[in-house]
């Protein structure tokens, strides 16, 4: 038990300096100056769609109602009878004065459906900056010129931006907006300050139509899960700059039960330990709660480091919500903190066990260079190829 206490003493002590590296971080972030546009190129935002998201009326009209002076918005959908086109048709005439069209994409040969509408909305594209927007991604009305001012340095190559996730109605949901807005962005903020952005965040991706084309365009990306992961790689290999935007959007999460829940973190964990390994080992730190309560219970006489870890939780929550994201936590989101620090530690010793997840219907298994190929479809869906060629 001893033995077991100290490791859990040194786990602290990791988990603490973690800490502090977040605070340097969300402050290094917080320090840099918002740039100014010195010019406004037309822009086309691509949204892919699929179903009929909690308030997609709404994040669509977000889009729709820009301050900015010229840009088209392309959507697609999968199937013509997908309940989000009679969604969109109906944003598209509220807003007659926006150049848009609707694309059915049709079904994706390759297991990443959202990267193949991508690609045929890409293949439409009228404007050298493009960004990628997802259709639970909500946003105010001076977005385009943020992303403007960001893409003036020729140098910068692509632009991702930071989200404070919205909840639904559903405990579930409200417990993985906390984990996002407060250890998620923690995490995204301390890689950047320790090793530059190398990757980008999927919800909000604005890049370079030409440099795109030059890494391989999208289709290179439609057999990876974390497309928006490797698509930064990519773009920092290259040579260019990859910029966490100082413009954070509304990420819509919607109401999902526990089992749907633990899907989608489990979805990501398997992925994100197959994308960067070295950094999924190291969010052991990131869960102080669960390791403060089992210090406690084995050795409560060393109750004064445990609680010192649950402090520096709470202020790196604090700082990411209200400093980084503008938006305090409620009270009540603080009472969830514990049992959100214990599911996501949950997530992630799982997320070391096996391979296969489960997206939109079907099981895939995720290989280890991070690519995924269909395990099992469910009945009555049509089968992918498990390995797809692109020119």
């Amino acid at each position: 038990m001893m033995l077991l206490a100290l490791v859990l003493a040194v786990l602290l002590v990791g988990s603490i300096m973690y800490c502090v590296l977040t605070l340097c971080a969300a402050w290094r972030y917080l320090s840099v100056e918002t740039p100014v546009a010195s010019s406004l190129p037309p822009i086309t935002i691509m949204k892919p769609l699929a179903g009929l998201d909690d308030g997609l009326a709404e994040n669509l009209r977000s889009f729709f109602d820009q301050d900015y002076p010229k840009f088209e918005i392309l959507l697609a959908v999968s199937d013509r009878d997908d309940p989000a086109a009679r969604v969109a048709r109906r944003v598209m005439r509220e807003f007659p004065a926006i150049s848009s069209k609707l694309a059915i994409a049709g079904q994706s040969p390759a297991p990443n459906a959202k990267v193949f509408s991508l690609s045929r909305m890409f293949a439409m594209a009228q404007h050298e900056i493009v960004v990628m927007a997802d259709s639970d991604t909500r946003v105010e009305q001076g977005f385009l010129k943020a992303i403007a001012a960001e893409m003036s340095d020729r140098k910068v190559g692509l632009v991702t931006c930071p989200y404070r996730a919205v909840s639904g109605d559903s405990l579930w949901s409200r417990l993985e907006a906390l984990g996002l807005n407060t250890e998620f962005l923690a995490g995204v903020l301390v890689a950047r300050m320790l090793i530059g952005m190398d990757f980008a965040l999927g919800p909000v991706i604005a890049v370079r139509r030409n440099l795109l084309d030059r890494i391989g365009g999208l289709g290179r990306l439609q057999n990876y899960l974390a497309e928006d992961f490797v698509m930064g790689n990519l773009v920092a290999a290259a040579g260019h700059r990859v910029v966490l935007s100082s413009y954070k959007i509304e990420h819509r999460i919607g109401a999902q039960n526990l089992r749907a829940n633990f899907e989608h973190r489990l979805r990501w964990a398997r992925s994100t330990r197959r994308s960067r390994p070295l950094g999924y080992i190291g969010q052991i730190f990131t869960n102080p709660v669960p390791l403060a309560l089992l210090l406690l219970l084995i050795a409560p006489t060393w109750y004064l480091l445990a609680v010192a870890a649950l402090v520096f939780r709470a202020i790196t929550a604090w700082v990411m919500a209200a400093g980084v994201l503008r938006k305090p936590l409620p009270f009540s989101h603080w009472l969830l903190m514990p049992a959100q620090d214990l599911i996501s530690c949950i997530t992630w010793l799982s997320g070391f066990f096996g391979q296969t997840i489960k997206w939109r219907g079907r099981r895939y298994n995720v290989r280890s260079d991070g690519t995924f190929g269909v395990a099992k479809s469910e009945p009555g869906l049509p089968e992918l190829s498990d390995s797809v060629t692109y020119s």
